[in-house]
């Protein structure tokens, strides 16, 4: 379908509009950019700072070793968010059983949550880490970073359970009633009619969950992992600077920039879906 002239003239007057757009937003940043450039290198203690966090041969010798630990860092976060997902999805499900005779799971259930969104992370993995080998139980994994995950899972369930929850909860009680309706049992409209819909609802909050456990999986070092954290810090010592912990900071940054993209992504989706 051909369009008329006058769309045509608004359709080049947009594109003309953008490209302007494009162009100052370009300018303004590369302006902005040199000029905390210049300010940065002029001050008085920059050539000490430089030698210390930003000398590319101790980056360069630090960047094997801290790659490695990035790669124990990755192995942790996928295993971690399949067992947070798992974890928080059951312990929602409890919560939003119906019923007096439920009680007691529901109460275990919000005990659960209070504790472990209580618990600083840091208190948990050296209570769960230190604690959990000192019992000295057969079976009971004694591996920091198998320890350093099950924390990581206890601790994040807790907050993607009420995420899950409130998804659950806002899925109208209609949506129930006509599964129902339809002969459907109750474990057969939660998995075919409302999880759907509450997972699509809450998914750009779950992304964001995750952005965050990306960087709290460094967090495994402090129980003796050799992560990118304690490579960076080995290799710290080793080259007096403090060039391998900005090494660290970078792949982290990198590491989380596409998921962090993706939830823009998914959030904005959702919100051009609700607006239709």
């Amino acid at each position: 379908m051909e369009l008329s002239p006058l769309a045509q003239d608004r359709a080049r007057y947009r594109r003309s509009r953008a490209r302007r757009s494009t162009a100052v937003a370009l300018v303004s940043t590369v302006v902005f950019a040199a000029a905390v450039v210049v300010g940065l290198v002029n001050t008085p203690g920059w050539p000490r700072v430089q030698a210390t966090f930003l000398d590319p041969q101790d980056a360069w010798d630090a960047l094997p070793s801290v790659l490695a630990g990035l790669w124990l860092n990755i192995r942790v976060l996928v295993v971690a968010e399949l067992g947070i997902l798992a974890l928080g999805l059951l312990i929602a499900l409890l919560r939003t059983l119906r019923g007096p005779v439920f009680f007691p799971v529901r109460a275990l259930a919000i005990g659960y949550v209070d504790l472990f969104r209580g618990v600083p992370l840091l208190i948990a993995l050296y209570l769960i880490g230190f604690g959990l080998p000192a019992l000295r139980l057969q079976g009971v994994p004694t591996d920091v970073a198998v320890l350093g995950t099950i924390t990581l899972i206890l601790v994040y369930s807790a907050y993607v359970s009420e995420v899950f929850r409130a998804g659950i909860e806002s899925v109208h009680p209609s949506q129930r009633a006509a599964a129902r309706s339809l002969g459907l049992t109750h474990r057969q409209s939660l998995r075919l009619v409302i999880l759907p819909q509450a997972v699509r609802r809450v998914l750009p909050p779950l992304l964001n969950d995750f952005v965050a456990l990306q960087k709290d999986v460094g967090l495994i070092s402090v129980l003796g992992a050799v992560d990118a954290i304690r490579a960076a810090q080995i290799q710290s010592a080793l080259l007096f600077s403090f060039t391998p912990y900005v090494v660290a900071g970078l792949l982290f940054v990198l590491l989380a920039i596409p998921t962090g993209r993706i939830a823009d992504a998914v959030a904005a989706r959702a919100a051009r879906r609700e607006g239709a």
